[in-house]
């Protein structure tokens, strides 16, 4: 478990995505008021986009906003299941964040167009300011998977033999990830217990790979907190 972490162990899911929503637009507010702009990084899943529903009702100098996403399933533009659809849907389309300020990944073109063209965005955008994240119950983040390997210098990685359909994604990189202000995680559910004891306990799992200098939040519900 990295030492610079710091647990809030909340009752539901819902509150977890409370609390994460009110520390967005407190790290939005001191980033924009100490250099200008807010570079977030989005997560895909049903606590963020909990999250996201509530942004969508907030006040926020949204002009100074910058979108990015951790990471993108190789699908047509519209399809269903990619994570940017879920965002514009539940937050994107509700604010005024500028469009040019929106950085989807293009999975649509395949894993390695993909990863090369969201690396070159990736590399101009680091440091972000905040990075959400969250954890499969095999302890994956993102689209990085147990037993990958990936190259640790990329900032942007192709991923195929997904163990999660579909098996093709675009994922920002550990590296990448790790170059930011603030990260936060959000972790519900029972079926995550397993994952959240191993990672405490120090296993090699992907989500253990995200190591900022900062102090990291895991903003977590009981469901998915083990008891021992």
């Amino acid at each position: 478990m990295q030492q610079n972490s710091r647990w809030h162990i909340l009752e539901t899911a819902d509150q977890v995505a409370y609390a994460v929503y009110h520390e967005i637009l407190k790290a939005a507010e001191q980033a924009i008021s100490d250099h200008g702009s807010f570079k977030l990084v989005l997560a895909g899943g049903s606590t963020p986009e909990k999250v996201y529903r509530l942004l969508a009702e907030a006040t926020a100098d949204w002009s100074n906003w910058f979108i990015y996403y951790g990471d993108e399933r190789c699908l047509s533009v519209d399809h269903k299941d990619r994570n940017s659809l879920m965002a514009v849907e539940s937050f994107l389309k509700h604010v005024a964040i500028p469009e040019a300020q929106i950085f989807t990944i293009p999975a649509e073109l395949g894993p390695d167009l993909g990863a090369k063209a969201y690396q070159a965005l990736v590399a101009e955008a680091l440091p972000f300011d905040l990075v959400l994240l969250g954890m499969g119950e095999d302890g994956h983040t993102a689209s990085l998977f147990p037993g990958h390997i990936n190259q640790a210098d990329e900032l942007a990685h192709a991923v195929y033999n997904s163990p999660k359909p579909p098996p093709e994604r675009v994922s920002i990189s550990a590296k990448a990830l790790s170059d930011t202000e603030r990260l936060i995680f959000l972790v519900t559910g029972e079926n995550k217990q397993d994952a959240v004891k191993g990672w405490r306990a120090g296993d090699d799992l992907p989500i253990a790979t995200i190591v900022p200098v900062n102090p990291l939040d895991v903003y977590i519900d009981q469901a998915a907190y083990p008891l021992k």
